[in-house]
């Protein structure tokens, strides 16, 4: 599938580029006019010194296990580089699950790897009443790749931080909603887990990183509030720079994007198919989003966000009301916050391309029906 290369994401100055230029010509004009003029002084008014002796030779060679002069040590007893973490250990009283990996973020968040030859999967179970079902055990699971039963390699329930994209909508038609749904994401960071790392991006017919990873409230909050309300809806290319240009570079395993907007793509380089195509490379990111729909254009705008969640693992919410959209912001919270985490190692080589469907099922003696919500499927050999 042919995909048109996306820029870098913007991030936008503290200052306006004007002010930023010609400080820029002001400070390189006067190196390029008093350069040689200094340098030729200082030549001029240098003390004449002596050349030093040389120094003695050394009266013994110095002992292999110790580092030569200016250099580092060598040897089997050298220590480690400057800035080389020492090796993580899991925290007390938990082991890792077979097949994973521990090891810790610089602020102290464990993260459990996995083997390259294993999936990922976070799912949401909910009863015939849609009420979230968190004490299921691991034997309540099955799972599926392309009709096919997998082994399930390890299972966890636990409420572990996740990375977190929130992507809103920047264009002139947003100019009104802006102050409620800052809010509203605002109240989904105090809702969710206070180790989540988060950044913003702001999008219009181009794409702004306005806060990179934190769980700062106030830099988030001062991020948000950089509303232009102007362009177009750059929508597919806000969500896929986001993922390929910040989530995917985190050592967070959970990684979720959350999506405002208010109309349909009219602005992107890519499709609706060739973001989804990145979107669902292997352990890809959650979409969930909402969207502020009026009857113009709504068929399109809501199938497109219906299709981005429901193959990501995530859901779609069209409020009828604008109020409704922090109630809906602490309901994505909860929904992240009770999932199960599930890895299977596929029975199908890596080297055999395509898309594969996937399924979880579960099933429980206390509960008449209950149903999964996870990613529909995944292309292999993408892991980033």
């Amino acid at each position: 599938m042919f995909m048109p290369k996306l820029g870098t994401m913007h991030r936008r100055n503290s200052l306006p580029n004007w002010i930023l230029t010609g400080i820029v010509f002001v400070v390189v004009a006067g190196l390029v006019s008093s350069g040689p003029a200094r340098a030729q002084t200082s030549l001029s008014q240098a003390p004449q010194t002596q050349p030093s002796p040389p120094a003695p030779a050394p009266s013994a060679q110095a002992p292999a296990d110790q580092p030569p002069a200016g250099g580092q040590a060598t040897g089997p007893q050298a220590p480690p580089s400057a800035g080389e973490a020492p090796a993580a250990k899991p925290p007390a009283g938990q082991t890792p699950s077979s097949g994973e990996l521990p090891s810790a973020t610089d602020n102290g968040v464990f993260v459990f790897r996995k083997e390259v030859d294993e999936v990922t999967l976070h799912a949401t179970v909910v009863d015939d009443k849609n009420h979230i079902i968190t004490n299921l055990d691991r034997g309540s699971f099955s799972v599926f790749e392309n009709d096919q039963p997998q082994q399930i390699k390890s299972f966890r329930r636990e409420d572990y931080p996740v990375a977190m994209g929130i992507v809103i909508d920047n264009s002139g038609s947003m100019r009104e909603k802006r102050d409620q749904v800052n809010k509203a994401a605002l109240n989904l960071v105090r809702s969710s887990n206070p180790q989540d790392q988060v950044f913003i991006v702001n999008f219009n017919d181009e794409y702004y990183l306005d806060q990179e990873f934190t769980s700062d409230i106030k830099k988030l909050q001062a991020a948000l509030e950089k509303v232009e309300a102007r362009g177009g809806t750059a929508l597919y290319d806000a969500i896929v720079a986001s993922w390929t240009d910040e989530l995917a570079h985190s050592p967070l395993q959970r990684k979720v994007i959350f999506v405002v907007t208010d109309g349909e793509d009219d602005a992107s380089q890519l499709s609706l198919e060739q973001a989804l195509h990145v979107l669902q490379q292997e352990n890809g990111p959650v979409v969930y989003a909402i969207g502020l729909l009026g009857d113009e254009k709504a068929r399109k705008a809501k199938r497109a966000l219906e299709l981005i969640a429901d193959r990501t693992g995530g859901i779609a919410f069209f409020p009828p009301t604008l109020g409704q959209v922090d109630d809906i912001s602490k309901t994505v919270a909860h929904d992240i916050r009770n999932q199960y985490t599930i890895t299977f190692a596929s029975t199908t080589p890596k080297s055999v391309s395509g898309f594969r469907t996937v399924r979880v099922d579960a099933h429980a003696k206390a509960y008449k029906k209950l149903s999964v919500r996870t990613r529909a499927g995944y292309y292999p050999g993408q892991e980033r």
